[in-house]
């Protein structure tokens, strides 16, 4: 079978599309005969050793997948051969087959595409965890997205709108703040207009933002914090831009407001029940309309270097897929 495959850390140019043996599932295992790969910002980080998770090479990028049943290991109840399925394994799957354990799987509803299904459950996912179980985002509450328009941007904004909350959506250009209003933003704002802060504190109003929601770090995140209002929550989800800020502490004493770290991976590994809860929502959402579960791109699974570097330029609104020809 094909596999994409990390041989040595580098850029996206030195992955090679490699004829692997396939695997075989163990008990609690299933095999998975991969229709769609979603692919991630961190993908284009831990093929470079620079994220946080640090795989042996050689090893396959990717961390989220949807495809069907292949076959069963011992022990594994719930699933059948044949069915639709997605599911989330951290890195590894952008493979024609890949081998997982039976608790990260669920099932794709019917009226749910498998290429759509394969790029939810890491930008939803965090999203979902994010706001609600982070953030403690309530109805009629103000939340501020930076970078709306990517794939973890735009899930907080849809999210945000099933939540209640009012949202600003912020991003690199008029197209791209247009696209996150389309989704459900109540108000856009373009860094190229310059005062961030401004413009988060006019949304916030006199009791200041409750939420910012970040995957992008860099300057905008300190103009960002300072919008925040007494009690507001700054939820640390990424580092887009290249660039890791340095917050003030004495900000949050005193605005009295906390930052939060989204640790989404961690969290669902350490936490199965939790991600198969969560994956049963958002496809939910999606099966019913409530959530676009945008795809921007596709591309081959041979192409997965092309693929990459749309994420890494930022030239991306939602997600990018790579379809295998299984």
């Amino acid at each position: 079978m094909k596999a994409v495959v990390c041989e040595r850390h580098g850029p996206a140019d030195l992955l090679a599309v490699r004829e692997i043996d396939e695997p075989a599932p163990g008990p609690g295992e299933v095999l998975v005969e991969v229709k769609a790969v979603g692919l991630n910002f961190f993908d284009t980080l831990i093929i470079r050793d620079m994220y946080q998770v640090k795989p042996d090479l050689p090893f396959s990028p990717g961390a989220e997948f949807a495809g069907h049943v292949a076959a069963l290991g011992a022990g594994v109840e719930g699933f059948s051969v044949g069915d639709r399925v997605c599911g989330y394994m951290t890195y590894g799957a952008a493979r024609e087959r890949v081998v997982v354990n039976a608790a990260f799987l669920a099932r794709v509803p019917d009226t749910l595409d498998l290429v759509r299904a394969a790029g939810l459950i890491v930008t939803y996912g965090t999203a979902l965890y994010a706001l609600r179980d982070r953030g403690e985002l309530k109805a009629g509450e103000s939340l501020a997205v930076l970078g709306a328009s990517g794939g973890v941007g735009l899930a907080a904004v849809e999210l945000g709108r099933i939540m209640g909350a009012r949202t600003i959506a912020c991003a690199s250009s008029p197209e791209k703040v247009a696209f996150a209003r389309a989704h459900g933003a109540d108000v856009g704002f373009d860094y190229a207009q310059g005062d961030l802060k401004g413009a988060l504190k006019a949304f916030g109003g006199s009791r200041g933002l409750d939420v910012v929601y970040d995957p992008v770090g860099g300057e905008m995140a300190e103009q960002a914090l300072r919008a925040l209002g007494s009690l507001g929550r700054f939820l640390v989800v990424g580092f887009a831009s290249g660039e890791i800020p340095k917050i003030p502490l004495n900000l949050l004493l005193l605005k009295n407001c906390d930052a939060r770290g989204i640790a989404f991976g961690n969290h669902a590994r350490a936490n199965p029940c939790w991600l198969r809860d969560a994956i049963a929502e958002l496809m939910g959402h999606a099966g019913e309309g409530r959530i676009s579960a945008h795809v921007d791109k596709t591309f081959p699974l041979e192409a997965c270097t092309e693929a990459l570097g749309e994420i890494a330029g930022r030239r991306v609104k939602g997600k990018v897929v790579l379809t295998t020809g299984a």
